[in-house]
């Protein structure tokens, strides 16, 4: 194998795939990347075991052939070399030689037959749309994933597929959030699958704003997505999501609409005198306002009042401070609307005009 490349266009696919490499592998061959040079095309794949990056580019020229390197160590060189320069990649015996200008590195290989590419994804549900949609569902859910929890099941993030809906669900057991789009999928029958944190995080960072396609196929262990010139592989959590539907409060409640800013600028310093274990502080809803409180095992006290509209009878409840925050974090509109019905039950947390995005947060004893 050999081909010679211009920097920038070797550059791009390296720094598209190199977030799935481990700097700590299992197996010493994930430490590397998988060169497939073509007849007219150029590959690079990275894989973790668990998500794999292709990115794909048509290059004329060179000898075919297959050969592993190490990803970093790669990416250095060609990231280091001047911007106008021109790579010269050849494999000899067990080394790949990269050669720019009077530059000569020689890079260690492992066998190119070793490496552990994902089979193709037998496609169950496939699905075209926007990437600023796709980007959109996962910026306002992805924050709501648990973090190692031993129901494995709530480390990842749930998308939902039906006829005219596409949903995306994440919540840790403490609190939940939810992001929905209407646009016409052209499905069978509705379908569900759980992506694991690592391949939402990659998701997250490939997808851009731009009205740009993505096509999304799900399959029975694994979820795939493509961009223009990239194959993005998960594997899927194999479990079953909870019946997230019956958490999440009805909007005929006691409802207090508060300045999202305000309340959020508020709650970061009342949360500063909060247990810095539990984070919990204790809203006061009144008629014309909202009262925060919190405070610590040292006995320090924070208190704040926020203007709001709350036509209900007085209540308190208690919240954690964090999840209040993330949830108001995502929340674009100026006003927000928090229903809550007592101070055992869960709020619920929306723009004042889009529903489109809905956030729970459970109650906490204080």
């Amino acid at each position: 194998m050999q081909f010679e490349i211009e920097r920038e266009a070797l550059l791009r696919p390296l720094q598209a795939v190199i977030g799935v490499v481990e700097r700590r592998q299992t197996l010493p061959i994930l430490a590397n990347i998988l060169i497939d040079k073509g007849p007219d095309r150029l590959s690079l794949t990275a894989t973790d075991l668990e998500v794999e990056l292709r990115t794909e580019q048509p290059l004329e020229g060179g000898q075919p052939g297959q050969v592993t390197v190490p990803a970093r160590k790669l990416m250095d060189i060609v990231r280091n070399l001047p911007e106008d320069a021109s790579v010269h990649l050849a494999a000899e015996q067990e080394r790949v030689v990269v050669r720019a200008g009077p530059s000569r590195f020689s890079l260690a290989t492992l066998p190119a037959g070793d490496f552990p590419t994902a089979d193709d994804v037998e496609a169950a549900q496939r699905v075209r749309l926007p990437q600023s949609q796709m980007r959109w569902l996962i910026e306002k859910t992805h924050f709501a994933m648990a973090l190692q929890d031993v129901r494995y099941y709530l480390n990842g993030l749930l998308l939902e597929l039906a006829p005219r809906q596409l949903r995306a669900v994440a919540t840790d057991g403490h609190r939940l959030a939810l992001a929905e789009l209407a646009p016409e999928l052209h499905i069978e029958e509705p379908a569900q699958v759980i992506v694991p944190r690592k391949g939402v995080q990659e998701m997250l960072r490939l997808l851009g704003d731009s009205d740009d396609e993505v096509e999304v196929i799900l399959g029975t262990g694994h979820v795939q997505m493509a961009l223009a010139e990239l194959r993005f592989t998960s594997k899927l959590i194999d479990g079953r999501f909870p019946e997230y539907q019956r958490v999440i409060p009805d909007e005929d409640g006691p409802c207090a609409v508060v300045d999202r800013e305000t309340l959020r600028k508020a709650l970061v310093r009342a949360s500063i005198l909060s247990n810095e274990k539990y984070r919990g502080v204790r809203f006061g809803f009144e008629a014309n306002q909202l009262r925060i409180q919190s405070n610590n095992p040292e006995q320090e006290e924070a208190e704040e009042e926020v203007p709001a509209s709350f036509e209900a009878e007085p209540m308190e409840i208690g919240f954690n401070a964090s999840y209040m925050l993330d949830a108001l974090g995502t929340i674009d509109e100026p006003t927000v609307h928090l229903h809550v019905r007592d101070a055992s039950s869960s709020a619920l947390i929306l723009g004042e005009k889009n529903r489109d995005a809905r956030y729970v947060v459970m109650p906490m004893r204080l």
